[in-house]
């Protein structure tokens, strides 16, 4: 199945205008992703939401605000060997602390934009895939130490990834999305995001 970017969203009734999710200086607009306040887990270094690794202590953002349809634009770099990804339709989150551990873990659980310095990883792991679902059409796998720009569109009846301006992935919806905040992933491994923006796409009526 493939879809028209442009014409599609020309369909829709209206597109806002962009919002800033990150400020570049304050974790204003973001929490753990149960709703807790702002994780040691996480830092804000050079204009960017960084990770902390620990394995005790692992645990993933949240935007405040919560999306239906979009268009989600962010920067990322990932450390060599690097591992997160970016999570959005949330259906459920989790807390949990393990035996003798001295922090503890919270994860969003739903569809993943996966993030991944691993050019032999199974396709359906690799960076731009539906996490274990859907492989990413990719030409050159993203280097890690270097920014890179991806793009998440979800309208009524399917999902684009995008990564670097081109298209890596489609998938059909076989229902309309709920609205749901979106995620950050800390996988015990350094990452950096910068210049998070999103507009909302409202479907034509």
């Amino acid at each position: 199945m493939k879809f028209v970017f442009g014409l599609l969203v020309a369909s829709l009734a209206s597109a806002q205008s962009w919002e800033n999710l990150f400020d570049g200086a304050t974790s204003k607009g973001w929490l753990e992703v149960t709703g807790a306040t702002f994780p040691p887990s996480w830092t804000i270094e050079d204009g960017c939401l960084k990770t902390v690794p620990n394995p005790q202590n692992m645990q993933d953002l949240r935007t405040v605000a919560s999306f239906r349809y979009f268009e989600f634009r962010f920067e990322w770099k990932l450390a060599p060997g690097g591992n997160s990804g970016v999570k959005y339709r949330i259906e459920k989150t989790d807390r949990w602390q393990r035996p003798s551990e001295s922090g503890y873990q919270a994860r969003a659980r739903g569809p993943e934009y996966q993030l991944l310095d691993d050019p032999q990883a199974p396709p359906q792991q690799r960076t731009g895939a539906l996490y274990t679902v859907h492989a990413p059409e990719l030409r050159t796998y993203p280097a890690p130490g270097v920014f890179h720009e991806s793009r998440i569109l979800v309208l009524p009846d399917h999902v684009e990834h995008w990564l670097d301006g081109e298209r890596i992935l489609t998938y059909p919806l076989a229902s309309p999305p709920k609205e749901s905040f979106l995620s950050l992933q800390n996988h015990n491994s350094v990452v950096w995001f910068r210049n998070l923006r999103i507009r909302r796409l409202d479907p034509a009526p």
